[in-house]
């Protein structure tokens, strides 16, 4: 029982950094019903793009605790640059497919990022430790933690609640939530779907590049560090419903302490939690705990 402190607070450090990495996900697929796989490439291109800026940075004296500000440049400078030639390049000629050829070319795009992240970067592995140490640490009952994952605790809540604020108070929130509803109608009403789309995706990608960013001070950055973000990512959006911001938060806390909870007592099913926990919530919720209402055309 002494460890449920424990439980609960690396829980909540894990259920917030899976929020951010999955929340472009389920934020790319509510308004463009793309299962996309490129997402874990983004992840890692934001990874890398940080440890080589930031590594550069500090290497030349300027100040440490800019760095921060570095790791969000990074992620946003290599998804604005990649991600509307992906989407305007490629995907946009793909809308009309089925989601299983859509899901495929992603499959294939990610494939062919993985590769060219290893013919820039190498296959060596990056190390910023830097600044994941630089804030100090916290204490907590008996336990201490850095500082620095309270970082990722408030870019979850800021991606969350800034998302939500966007769709339900703002004119562009609103006409977004037209295009996800019925993207014929909202062109026929003078709505320029294509550039709600260009823009979801960048910024669903810029989600993903800012979560890789702020974990690689965390990690090793190597080659593969997409792969598993992928698997995580859609066993979170599942578990809350593909498209549904609620479900991405919700199904982020209950992996993150079933999670949690695992290492703590049973560490050696640790792996194999999250998708027991993914098929039990299938077996009663076919489409997830908060999944969205599929409009019927007759």
């Amino acid at each position: 029982m002494d460890q449920i402190p424990a439980v609960i607070v690396d829980g909540i450090f894990y259920a917030a950094w899976l929020f951010v990495a999955a929340v472009g996900m389920t934020l790319i697929y509510g308004v463009m019903k793309i299962v996309n796989l490129t997402h874990g490439s983004f992840y890692a291109l934001g990874a890398y793009a940080a440890a080589s800026l930031t590594g550069a940075w500090l290497a030349k004296g300027y100040p440490p605790m800019l760095s921060y500000g570095v790791l969000l440049g990074s992620a946003v400078l290599v998804s604005v640059i990649v991600a509307p030639l992906i989407e305007r390049g490629i995907l946009r000629f793909m809308y009309a497919k089925d989601e299983v050829v859509i899901m495929l070319i992603t499959y294939a795009l990610f494939l062919i990022l993985e590769d060219t992240i290893k013919l820039i970067w190498g296959v060596d592995p990056y190390f910023i430790a830097e600044p994941y140490g630089l804030l100090g640490s916290f204490d907590v009952g008996d336990l201490s933690y850095p500082t620095y994952n309270l970082i990722l605790v408030g870019i979850a809540l800021a991606a969350g609640i800034g998302l939500t604020l966007l769709l339900r108070g703002t004119r562009i929130g609103k006409l977004l939530l037209t295009v996800i509803h019925d993207p014929e109608v909202s062109r026929a009403m003078g709505i320029n779907v294509d550039r709600f789309y260009l823009v979801t995706f960048t910024f669903g990608s810029m989600l993903a590049a800012i979560g890789g960013a702020f974990t690689a001070p965390t990690v090793s950055v190597v080659p593969g560090l997409g792969v598993e973000i992928i698997v995580l990512s859609f066993a979170v959006v599942v578990i809350g419903g593909l498209g549904s911001l609620p479900g991405a938060a919700l199904g982020a806390v209950i992996v993150g302490l079933v999670r949690s909870a695992t290492i703590h007592y049973a560490p050696e099913v640790e792996l194999f939690v999250i998708y027991f926990v993914m098929a039990l919530v299938l077996a009663f919720r076919p489409r997830g705990l908060f999944s969205l209402a599929e409009p019927r055309k007759i």
